[in-house]
């Protein structure tokens, strides 16, 4: 992979094709105790764009940070009217930041980085013209030389090696790459909520938007602060991505999982207890003194064991799709926001 210099150099011989609107590039940005980097990857970003003469603004989602990067918002934002932001009261997560930044996006061409200053800016040109001229409607970046520790590195694997099984988007192999490039009407079109940003590319595909590719993509060291991601991450992906396929598949034809299922545990709780009477008919046959029905553990246990099956499964999939049809899943107590037409409130 070319580094950043190179793909500079590279980019400048890109240039926009299309002009849908009056805007080429939204770049979102969301971001929590990024303070230091701010101004580096935003004065990183004006480069590439001027270079390349696209129209653009830079959305940049502040998720209720402690170390001042609103303030240094600000002061870039008086710097270049092209930097807007979004200011959370409290810290909701990375999905809400996105999908805050998705509501407001104009350009023709949506981008997401992450502030740390690992995306490459450079790499800007490039997934652009993938959209425009190859007719993507998203691509994701590949970080294919990370510089990350193995403790992130090797989870990151086993996690990508799941979601390309269980979504069957088979050409990529970096689903939570933060560098990423999109249609603007996919992003108008798909809901990001909880923690599903690391399975945006699977939430386009059950939106009907197929065409997904993959770039690799520079990678750096992070250079300020210290990563976010820790063993609770891992396993939430995990677990995120099974609430995901679980809706894509029975959220629509609930009574194919769960009609199934009951009749299973119906048929398998019926014959255990055919075969406990049957024993005890048998035994009486004989002339044996058997125990009561309601002495055998396994009548209970057959009992129990279809009882709280279907109570567990119906609980959780009826909790899924009050979180899923909740007014309320997207609405954030927002305390500031800049835009070109008025200043921070």
């Amino acid at each position: 992979m070319a580094h950043a210099s190179t793909l500079n150099a590279d980019s400048k011989k890109i240039y926009k094709t299309y002009k849908l609107s009056d805007m080429d590039i939204s770049v979102v940005v969301p971001l929590y105790n990024e303070a230091e980097s701010l101004p580096e990857l935003a004065e990183w970003i004006e480069r590439v764009m001027n270079e390349n003469h696209f129209t653009y603004e830079v959305l940049m989602i502040n998720d209720g940070s402690t170390d001042g990067s609103w303030e240094v918002i600000k002061e870039l934002h008086e710097k270049n009217n092209n930097i807007k932001g979004v200011c959370f009261r409290r810290n909701y997560g990375k999905s809400p930041a996105l999908n805050t930044g998705f509501e407001r996006v104009q350009g023709d061409v949506v981008i997401t980085m992450d502030a740390d200053l690992q995306d490459s800016p450079d790499e800007i040109p490039h997934l652009y013209k993938m959209i425009k001229e190859e007719g993507y409607d998203l691509v994701s970046g590949w970080k294919k030389k990370r510089y990350d520790p193995k403790t992130k590195t090797i989870p990151t694997k086993l996690f990508n090696a799941t979601a390309r099984k269980v979504s069957g988007i088979h050409n990529l192999h970096d689903f939570n790459c933060g560098l990423k490039a999109y249609r603007k009407e996919v992003v108008k079109h798909i809901e990001v909520y909880g923690d599903m940003h690391r399975y945006i590319p699977y939430l386009a595909k059950n939106a009907g938007y197929t065409k997904i590719g993959e770039r690799v993509v520079h990678h750096q060291a992070r250079k300020y602060g210290v990563t976010k991601f820790g063993l609770d991450r891992f396993v939430n992906g995990y677990l995120d991505l099974l609430t995901l396929w679980f809706q894509t598949k029975f959220g629509k034809k609930p009574m194919h999982f769960f009609g199934l299922l009951g009749s299973l545990m119906f048929f398998f709780g019926l014959i255990a207890v055919i075969l406990v009477g049957g024993i005890k008919l048998y035994n009486l046959y004989a002339g044996n003194h058997p125990m009561l029905v309601t002495q055998s553990p396994y009548f209970y246990l057959s009992l129990v064991c279809m009882i709280l099956g279907v109570q567990l499964f119906l609980c959780g999939f009826l909790g899924e799709l009050i979180i899923r049809h909740s007014p309320d899943r997207n609405v954030y107590e927002i305390s500031e926001e800049i835009t070109n037409n008025d200043q921070a409130a």
